[in-house]
């Protein structure tokens, strides 16, 4: 029995080998391990990466060093977007617009050259370090992801084969944080993602609040005391498609440092940002999906520390920059996985064609800008552009738009000319009978205002309601022009004749640079013609007006304030865009001739009309008025009986 074990062990040792070398192979990427074993290593490799790779990953992954870089955004017209960056924070430090240059006249070689072209956004030395643009900073609810500031972090860059740039940081949490600024759609356009993926942090919150700074320093532009910029701007769409804007400008001093452009109860973001006089970066949700993650917009001011060091003393004044900030809500993804929030971004003109081809609600910055005359600014805008293409030049069109307001308000002012005549000649007749009842009732003011208004309704000499109508007309006309041409991008380097080589800035014939010391004027450092003539064409208008018989002193002293009035506005526009002095020059030269030519061709007929039966609305006015003067009469006899009575 003992002899035979050995022999069957030897027999088993051999079978084992012959099978392991004979028999049949398992499939391939099956496991030989137990069952138990097998099972826990599936679950873990459908848990995502295992342990040692998680570990590897949660590693803090920054740059070593701060480093720029440059890149030109190809829009698919014109010169592109020219970016300048920093891995510092991500930030974007510089934007320029290529298609758009700083001089009124560059030579053709010299387009091409970034240096010459219009800078939307730039850096400067703040209160909290250098400012930048499309910045990404957390919040507190998302300080558990974080061990440094997102704004002051080190981040990985490189630039995308597909176009654009792409920044990265992992801060050592299990998150990643990836931020592309991508090529846009279409002209003037950009896209930015952001992107959070989770690659092994397993107890994250499942909302996290962050700030993004789209827009931080936005240069002034348009050199102009009466437009405030830049501003910040934020339409939100509320639940029935109207559009509610918020808005916050530049203002000096130190109050009010931030604040919030609130949305309307159930408002979705449309867009936000900062534009100047002439240049914008909006930015608005690439979808719906996106707009829900977005809180609010914000405002916050930013002083100048670089300013203010060559100018100590003047810290109000450093106040010169107005950011716009807003507040995302973003979703954790889970383990293993990634979510991206994309945004649309447009840097470019505020010109109403090109912000209307890529969506219409973006027109509401214009409308913004020319206030609540918006459409009658539109139409006249309409009108100046079909000039424009009739004529090639915006000096003439602005003539000829002029002239047609005039002509299409000719029969209002005519009939108002001719009611305030007849007005002037029957007051002129009734003159002295209103001079004898002041001289009789003298010492009773109330009888006085009694007989003066039975006169006045018996004679019929009530002023022109309906004839006053011209002159409401014509103010929002005035006003819708007056903003229209202020801040209309189509007249921007746009030349007229002579020496007016800049319809959007004063004409500026020589330079003087002469010091007034004056209030409201200061330093005039051009001298402008255009102002200078619209004043002399003011004063002959007034002269040219007709004048009232025997005017007495008060209607003098109110001739020579209107007259100052008149010098005062001219100066107050002396350094206001030639364009608008180009429509004053012309609407007073048409005043001008209507009053002195056409008045004396086609004289306006004074004659009084006969006294037309009063209507039942004025008969009711006389009865009341009838009414009042018989209790008036009846009061006071019945205050004299009882004073006979005491007595």
């Amino acid at each position: 029995m003992e002899k035979r074990l050995p022999l069957a062990l030897l027999l088993s040792f051999l079978i084992i080998v012959a099978w392991s070398t004979f028999g049949p192979k398992p499939p391939p990427g099956t496991s030989t391990l137990p069952d138990q074993v097998d099972a826990g290593a599936a679950q873990e490799q459908s848990a995502g990466p295992s342990r040692e790779a998680r570990e590897l990953v949660a590693e803090r992954q920054a740059a070593e060093s701060e480093e720029e870089l440059t890149y030109l955004f190809d829009t698919g017209a014109g010169r592109g977007l020219f970016g300048r960056f920093t891995n510092r924070g991500a930030r974007l430090l510089s934007l320029k617009l290529g298609d758009f240059s700083l001089d009124r006249e560059l030579p053709e070689e010299d387009r091409d050259d970034s240096a010459r072209w219009v800078e939307l956004l730039s850096t400067i030395e703040g209160a909290e370090g250098a400012t930048g643009s499309l910045v990404w900073a957390g919040d507190s609810s998302s300080s558990a992801m974080l061990t440094e500031p997102l704004e002051e972090a080190l981040w990985n860059s490189r630039e995308l084969a597909g176009g654009g740039i792409e920044f990265s940081y992992a801060p050592g949490t299990g998150m990643l944080f990836k931020k592309r600024i991508l090529p846009g759609a279409g002209a003037f356009q950009l896209r930015l993602e952001l992107e959070l993926e989770n690659t092994a942090a397993a107890d994250m919150p499942g909302l996290a609040q962050f700030t993004l700074t789209p827009a931080e320093v936005v240069r002034p532009i348009g050199e102009e005391r009466f437009y405030q910029e830049p501003q910040t701007i934020a339409a939100w769409r509320g639940s029935s498609g109207e559009i509610d804007v918020e808005t916050a400008v530049q203002k000096e001093g130190g109050s009010d440092l931030r604040g919030a452009l609130a949305a309307p109860r159930g408002g979705r973001l449309s867009f936000a940002g900062v534009h100047n006089k002439f240049f914008a970066l909006l930015f608005s949700p690439a979808d719906e999906e996106v707009e829900r993650n977005i809180l609010g917009v914000g405002y916050r001011r930013v002083q100048d520390e670089g300013w203010l060091f060559e100018h100590p003393g003047q810290e109000d004044e450093a106040w010169k920059y107005v950011v716009c900030d807003v507040s995302l809500q973003l979703d954790v993804p889970p383990l293993g996985g990634s979510k991206t929030w994309a945004f649309d971004l447009y840097a470019g003109p505020k010109r109403r064609t090109t912000l209307a081809a890529i969506d219409e609600e973006l027109l509401e910055l214009l409308d913004e800008d020319v206030g609540m005359f918006s459409s009658i600014a539109n139409i006249i805008t309409a009108i100046l552009g079909f000039y424009y293409g009739l004529l090639g030049n915006w000096g003439w069109a602005i003539i000829l738009m002029t002239f047609t307001v005039r002509v299409l308000l000719f029969p209002l002012n005519r009939r108002f000319q001719t009611a305030m005549a007849r007005y002037a000649k029957k007051m002129k007749r009734v003159q002295p009978m209103i001079d004898e009842v002041k001289e009789k009732h003298k010492n009773n003011p109330k009888r006085l205002r009694e007989e003066q208004s039975r006169i006045m309704q018996e004679e019929g000499a009530i002023p022109p309601l309906g004839g006053c109508l011209p002159m409401f007309l014509q103010f929002p006309i005035f006003i819708g022009l007056f903003q229209a041409l202020r801040v209309d991008f189509n007249l921007r380097h746009e030349p007229f004749i002579l020496w007016m080589r800049d319809l959007s800035m004063p004409d500026q014939l020589a330079h003087i640079n002469f010091n007034t010391y004056l209030p409201f004027i200061g330093t005039i450092e051009y001298l402008n013609i255009l102002p200078l003539l619209m004043i002399c064409l003011w004063i002959a208008q007034h002269k040219v007006m007709p004048q009232p018989e025997n005017s007495g002193p008060d209607q003098e002293r109110m001739k020579k304030m209107m007259m100052g009035m008149q010098v005062f506005f001219a100066f107050l526009f002396y350094s206001y865009a030639s364009g608008l002095a180009l429509y004053m020059i012309t609407s007073s030269s048409i005043a001008i001739f209507e009053t002195v030519v056409i008045k004396k061709v086609w004289p306006i007929d004074d004659s009084e009309m006969e006294k037309k039966k009063p209507g039942r609305f004025m008969q009711r006015v006389a009865a009341m008025q009838k009414e009042q003067l018989r209790r008036a009469k009846d009061e006071g006899k019945r205050k004299k009986q009882q004073k006979k009575k005491h007595r």
